[in-house]
């Protein structure tokens, strides 16, 4: 008989067989079930396109204006992805090199009307949002619950993690602690891969002292990244972005911030988008873009923030990063200033010894020095007996860690 070849007849057999075994009581256990491909990959960390809806920006922009109308007065600046093209652009951003195998779960914060969460779940994507806008939780709401368990909504402000309070948080703020156990993630080890992904758009008005913030959790290991090497996927201000990723001599760019970020993190710049195609949650429309006259800022770049696997070898560890943080931020007070000087400051006029032994130029300035060189200097500064760390003054510590936000 050829393969593939069935006598006649034997079609309406194989349907008579079928509807015996149903009426017979297997339909309570065949019907409900997902398909075993979409069980095996949601067990790989993948999930199937549920081929959600994703309106238009108009339609977008009509919910930003009803929750608008709703919000309270004194309601931080805040911007939303409407654009249907845009949040595509940024779904494949953030899947950009992803690797075979189970997939961290990926916390989007402020998704608002939840254009971007759309796409993100059409693409198999599992995420958690995280609202702080009470206005857009009944449609996120509405979309969990129309899903099985591919998406997860929680009442919290991710730019209120962790306040310097004490007693009992009223929300949106929220511990880190709580958040994670709600997502239901672990702690990894540092080296281990990357946990969880969190995609965000910074808040204007303190954008600089959530950089700040964020900084002071990745080198002490607290907050978020308490449970590995947290992935941020931030839109941050192109002024912003160009400090991020200065150059050692580059007036006013190369900061502090510069080198602990570039020591810290790989920083991969993974989109720029104009300001205008954002939406606000202000009154009147507008767009409130900051002005800056020394670097560029006529876009918002989306970063990936990725913390160095390596980052506590050598020297360098949670326990004392807090005392890096400080050299550098002394060291670049003054970007012009000459580096020796500042390192007899320290040392009863050792420090051009230190500089012999680390290669670096007796008349080198502290805005040429390389981020890696820091680390180096901050290293042998740790292992040398000529040091100590008389100059750093805990108020002066206090006043640096606890960034009011």
């Amino acid at each position: 008989m050829l393969a593939g070849w069935a006598p006649p007849g034997a079609a309406d057999c194989c349907r008579r067989f079928l509807a015996a075994a149903l009426a017979a009581g297997l339909r309570p256990l065949l019907c409900g079930l997902p398909p075993c491909w979409v069980t095996a990959r949601r067990a790989a960390g993948q999930w199937p396109s549920p081929g959600l809806w994703v309106p238009e920006a108009a339609e977008t922009e009509r919910l930003v204006q009803q929750a608008q109308r709703v919000q309270r007065t004194g309601v931080p600046l805040r911007r939303f992805i409407v654009c249907p093209q845009l949040a595509r652009t940024v779904q494949r951003c953030l899947q950009d090199g992803t690797r075979p195998g189970p997939q961290p779960v990926l916390l989007e914060c402020a998704p608002g009307p939840g254009i971007l969460t759309r796409t993100l779940l059409n693409a198999g994507v599992r995420v958690v949002a995280l609202e702080s806008n009470s206005a857009f939780l009944p449609n996120l709401q509405s979309l969990e619950n129309s899903l099985d368990g591919q998406l997860k909504v929680i009442y919290g402000d991710f730019f209120r993690l962790d306040p310097l309070v004490t007693g009992t948080l009223k929300p949106p703020a929220m511990y880190s602690d709580k958040l994670f156990e709600t997502m239901g993630v672990a702690a990894v080890p540092w080296r281990a891969d990357v946990p969880v992904k969190i995609f965000g758009i910074l808040p204007q008005k303190k954008e600089r002292n959530t950089l700040w913030r964020l900084l002071f959790a990745l080198y002490e290991c607290s907050s978020i990244y308490r449970y590995g090497r947290v992935e941020l996927n931030i839109f941050i201000s192109e002024k912003e972005y160009k400090v991020l990723t200065a150059k050692p001599g580059e007036t006013r760019a190369y900061q502090a911030l510069t080198v602990l970020w570039q020591v810290g993190c790989e920083i991969q710049l993974l989109h720029m988008e104009p300001w205008s195609s954002f939406v606000t949650n202000l009154k009147n429309g507008g767009l409130a873009v900051p002005k800056s006259t020394w670097l560029p800022n006529d876009h918002l770049c989306l970063v990936r923030l990725t913390p160095q696997q390596n980052l506590f070898t050598g020297g360098l560890k949670p326990t004392n990063s807090a005392t890096f943080i400080f050299m550098v931020k002394q060291c670049l007070a003054k970007p012009k200033s000459r580096l020796t000087d500042r390192l007899n400051s320290w040392s009863l006029d050792n420090g051009g010894k230190l500089l012999r032994e680390l290669e670096i130029p007796r008349n080198a300035e502290a805005r040429n020095l390389y981020p890696e060189d820091y680390r180096r200097l901050f290293e042998a500064l740790q292992n040398s007996s000529m040091f100590t760390e008389t100059w750093f003054h805990d108020d002066v510590l206090e006043s640096i860690r606890h960034i009011n936000l």
